[in-house]
């Protein structure tokens, strides 16, 4: 019975040592993603993603892009941003950005703790919810 059970859980274990490193090489050294929720929209098509974002100092994010309206509130900071057709802005715990969808932007830790936001993505169902572009 015993070996049994070990048998059955053998491909279970091996597929999550498996998944690790991916899931790991997708985010840069010094960036945290914690996924919190994902709901569908009464909108056809859409749903709402919700995220923690941490950032270690002086790291940050390349350029990239998403398919639907990013909302950032910063939970610490400071974070500096850079999108596209704006000037950076620096944001401080309890700020907020609006980046509107597929606009190119970037993020970074300007300060000397870590740094975090709350993300909310109000995106197109089954795109890539991120999208790095050169």
């Amino acid at each position: 019975m015993k070996a049994t059970r070990l048998l059955a859980r053998t491909p279970l274990f091996t597929a999550s040592l498996l998944t690790i490193p991916s899931a790991q090489a997708q985010q840069p050294a010094g960036f945290t993603r914690t996924d919190l929720q994902r709901h569908d929209l009464s909108v056809g098509g859409r749903e709402a993603v919700q995220v923690r974002v941490d950032i270690a100092p002086g790291k940050g994010f390349g350029r990239h892009t998403h398919p639907g309206e990013e909302i950032i509130y910063v939970l610490a900071g400071p974070l500096e941003y850079d999108v596209d057709g704006r000037p950076p802005a620096r944001l401080k715990a309890g700020d907020v950005l609006f980046i509107p969808a597929g606009t190119v932007h970037a993020a970074r830790n300007v300060g000397d703790v870590t740094a975090s936001e709350l993300a909310t993505y109000i995106v197109e169902k089954d795109k890539p919810l991120l999208t790095l572009v050169k």
